[in-house]
């Protein structure tokens, strides 16, 4: 199956103003491929786009109407998206609601995602899209995800409402899979590793602590090479060099366990959207 990975590929990265996203933008931008870098801060995503030659698009994922605004933008620009990388994410500190009235992290990492691929299954399915999910091993590490609290409203943690977002993401993944396979999208999510980023420094968590200590820097990997892996999945042959539907930590197949089914957690995430 040819997905015109012999030509220039419309790519969407979303989270692109810094870190892994602006340097998986950078290196696809040299293969030769049309790139619309997505953040939240305008000063930012502007500054990465104009270094890169490539379009910015801005939204702040804790607003829904700024998710559906940006889907309306990239419909209008680009009815055929071949890369989707829902790449954006980070770990908070106390339980916040957003005006949407989700918990901050659940929505950002996950609900915001979900809603962004879904309206844009249009676009997704004409360009045979490969749809890239940038979660983590906190999927499998720190999760307890509930089928009931999705919105992390009991024994909330930092800690945990990320890894259940992540969780969530693999989840998602796989419905993904499932569901428009056939219709010519191909989904994977992926653990990029640890990265010497700005990720969690504003979190009051042992995570965000560690991220703003010199560590990082020192025993992580850097932006760049993390990028590596999210652009060998935006570029390679899906079923060939890996298997869509999987969920990948440093380049191998891992499995996910939980208590929710993931065509339950899809059904669960669009009712909640509807009352939106």
């Amino acid at each position: 199956m040819n997905r015109e990975s012999q030509s220039a590929k419309t790519v969407v990265i979303t989270g692109a103003s810094d870190g892994m996203g602006a340097a998986a933008a950078r290196r696809l931008v040299q293969q030769g491929h049309r790139v619309v870098v997505v953040g939240r801060s305008e000063e930012k995503t502007r500054s990465v786009a104009r270094d890169l030659g490539a379009e910015h698009l801005t939204a702040d994922f804790a607003r829904l109407d700024d998710v559906r605004t940006l889907a309306a933008h990239l419909r209008a620009r680009h009815p055929r998206i071949n890369v989707l990388a829902n790449n954006a994410g980070a770990m908070f500190g106390p339980r916040t609601e957003t005006v949407d009235g989700f918990e901050l992290t659940f929505q950002v990492n996950y609900l915001a995602p979900f809603l962004l691929t879904n309206l844009l299954l249009e676009a997704l399915t004409a360009g045979r899209a490969t749809v890239i999910q940038t979660t983590s091993n906190a999927a499998r590490l720190s999760a307890h995800l509930d089928p009931d609290d999705l919105n992390n409203e009991h024994r909330y943690s930092p800690v945990r409402a990320y890894g259940n977002a992540k969780q969530a993401l693999v989840l998602f993944t796989e419905e993904l899979d499932r569901r428009y396979r056939a219709q010519g999208i191909a989904a994977v999510a992926f653990h990029p590793g640890a990265i010497a980023s700005n990720f969690a420094q504003n979190s009051r968590s042992p995570i965000g602590t560690l991220f703003r200590s010199p560590l990082p820097r020192l025993a992580f990997a850097s932006p760049d090479r993390a990028a590596r892996r999210l652009v060998w999945l935006a570029t390679s042959e899906p079923g060939e060099s890996w298997t869509t539907g999987g969920y990948y930590e440093t380049g191998k197949p891992r499995t996910v366990k939980s208590k929710v089914a993931p065509r339950d957690l899809w059904e669960r995430s669009a009712a909640l959207l509807a009352r939106t």
